[in-house]
């Protein structure tokens, strides 16, 4: 058979699609010399036809072993469901996805913070790879929904994000409702003797109902709500508990929306902007959101290419009040009381009519943020406060700065009782949380202490473990408002008190919290913003003179190269 030349050959590809060129996935699909890719494809199930329709990668972080996640299968399906309903090709992959209450207290608590960069780096790879025109992706809890968004923002196609849905309040035998700290705090309560082993089984078995993001103002619930912010995801996203019909009716929307973005080559850099992060940082002040949402919003400023200094986080605060509390800031409201309040478009309303929204930065809807607003209203007063009748009169977050933390250190404040703004007290350090834990268990810590954990940050850790357990144990043996803990590690959305974390540098890197000795005064100041230990810079000078960091607590594996090119807090906690 004799070879035809190259430009007489048919281009196999031309016909089954309109204008050459127009989508990235023709990188696999159009022109005679993808016919291999094509033969691929079709053994996946594609026909002629699909290959003149967009490729939708839809980014599921289904698992079975996060409640958060259990559900995210059937998700999918209606997702898919509806981007064939809507002419695109629907391909899912899958992400890991790890729970950090169950992470929590053990070595496994260190993989929690790295799985965000392998989450960013499998939704890059899987959309360049197979050329994905536009994700849906689908998240849920605490580091998967920023690790998607920093993979989206480096792929940078069209992307809407739609995410499972927070759980439903528990309810305890006395009828209060309940979440993930009560069990937590009951464990504390049956170490002192105040319950017993079958009362703390009734509260573990009480507290957690169903599928869904656990229930309260924590990491993963804090991040949904500002995806709203953000713009990244659809009015609701952040409240629609994942067990309501509503859920799926969003899940349809979000899909059929990516098409849009797709016709108008609306792209997350469009929409993750300077402008964008601070109405999220607005927003995360007036609803008290997770210390976390702090180190993750920073390292996603920093995958879009925006400079946002640390320190505008205080401005932003001192001009935000804090009009809505969750648990664990109020025990008795969880998210579907913030749902049925009006929403999180509800609280921005608030924000925007007060002129605290930059109101023309872009959203997935189409619509601006302020128009957006606009179309909100608050229902429950009782939840929703309104701006001139605050909880507080500043945001839900501050970042302290001082001799203890150059670089800056951040405490959830809408968690804090304002006779705890400034608390005085003497250090007990720990080289590790399970030093600390030991500790707790065998009753050292007394009132008037205040616990350090060091040894704990991204690169000391490794992973920057959350510290909930020793929190909340505080908490549970009566010390909370008498015993402050501060760690260059970080904390669960759920911890409450006056707790201090993402202190930086950290001790593995030669930060002064690596420096302080038992009995050493330290003052957490919230209204002056300071975290210091009251010695003289020539002290702190003298003892840095004999000071060697510890050693690194793993050296091999993906930890080990984790702490070799992960940056400090303060920077996100990002890879260089």
């Amino acid at each position: 058979m004799t070879d035809t030349p190259a430009e007489k050959r048919p281009n196999v590809g031309a016909d089954l699609k309109g204008k050459k060129g127009k989508m990235k996935s023709d990188n696999v699909k159009l022109g005679y010399d993808k016919s291999a890719q094509r033969g691929l494809l079709r053994a996946c199930g594609l026909k002629d036809e699909d290959f003149k329709k967009p490729f939708i990668g839809i980014a599921n972080s289904y698992t079975d072993v996060v409640p958060g996640h259990m559900h995210l299968q059937e998700f999918a399906k209606v997702v898919k469901e509806t981007v064939r309903e809507n002419g695109g090709v629907p391909f899912e992959f899958n992400t890991i996805a790890v729970d950090d209450g169950i992470a929590m207290g053990h070595r496994g608590m260190r993989y929690s913070l790295p799985s965000r960069e392998l989450i960013a780096d499998a939704v890059e790879t899987m959309a360049e790879a197979h050329a994905f025109d536009a994700l849906i992706c689908i998240s849920n809890c605490d580091k998967i929904t920023p690790g998607m968004i920093i993979g989206a923002l480096r792929v940078n196609v069209p992307t809407i994000f739609v995410t499972g849905g927070p759980m439903l309040a528990g309810t305890l035998p006395d009828g209060r409702k309940s979440d993930l700290i009560n069990i937590f705090e009951g464990i504390g309560k049956y170490q002192i003797g105040e319950i017993n082993e079958e009362e703390l089984k009734t509260i573990e078995c009480s507290c957690l109902p169903g599928c869904g993001s656990c229930s309260g103002m924590f990491t993963a619930n804090s991040m949904n709500c500002l995806l709203e912010a953000i713009g990244m995801a659809l009015p609701g996203n952040g409240t629609i508990c994942a067990e309501w019909e509503e859920r799926t009716d969003l899940a349809k929307r979000a899909a059929k929306q990516i098409f849009a973005l797709l016709e108008q080559d609306i792209k997350p850099t469009d929409i993750v902007t300077y402008e964008s992060i601070k109405n999220a940082f607005v927003l995360d002040m007036a609803m008290g959101g997770s210390t976390n949402t702090i180190l993750h919003t920073m390292a996603i400023a920093t995958a879009a290419g925006v400079d946002f200094p640390l320190s505008e986080i205080n401005k932003i605060s001192e001009s935000t009040p804090c009009i809505c509390k969750v648990s664990p800031a109020r025990p008795e409201v969880h998210i579907e009381d913030v749902h049925h309040a009006g929403g999180i478009m509800a609280i921005i309303s608030e924000l925007f009519n007060s002129g605290r929204i930059i109101a023309d930065a872009r959203t997935v809807s189409g619509k601006t943020i302020g128009e957006q607003a606009k179309e909100a209203k608050v229902t429950d007063r009782n939840v929703i406060h309104a701006i001139d009748t605050p909880f507080t009169a500043d945001g839900g977050l501050a970042v302290l700065f001082g001799n203890l933390a150059p670089d800056g250190a951040i405490i959830k404040s809408a968690a804090v009782d304002p006779d705890c703004y400034y608390f005085k007290g003497k250090a007990k350090v720990y080289d590790s949380e399970s030093e600390c834990i030991d500790a707790l268990t065998r009753k050292d810590v007394k009132p008037g202490d205040v616990v350090v954990i060091r040894y704990e940050g991204p690169k000391g850790g490794p992973g920057m473990p959350e510290m909930l357990v020793p929190t909340s144990l505080i908490k549970g043996q009566g010390l909370g408002k008498s015993v402050a803990l501060i760690t260059d590690g970080r904390f669960s959305g759920a911890t409450a008190g006056t707790c201090v974390g993402h202190i930086s540098p950290e001790a593995a890197s030669g930060g002064a919290i690596g420096l302080v000795r038992d009995g050493d005064e330290i003052v957490i100041d919230i209204p002056k913003r300071a975290l210091n230990v009251l010695i003289s810079d020539e002290e702190l000078a003298e003892r840095r003179k004999d000071f060697i960091p510890l050693p690194p607590k793993i050296t091999k594996g993906w930890l080990y190269r984790y702490s070799k090119l992960v940056t400090s807090a303060n920077k996100g906690a990002v890879l260089e």
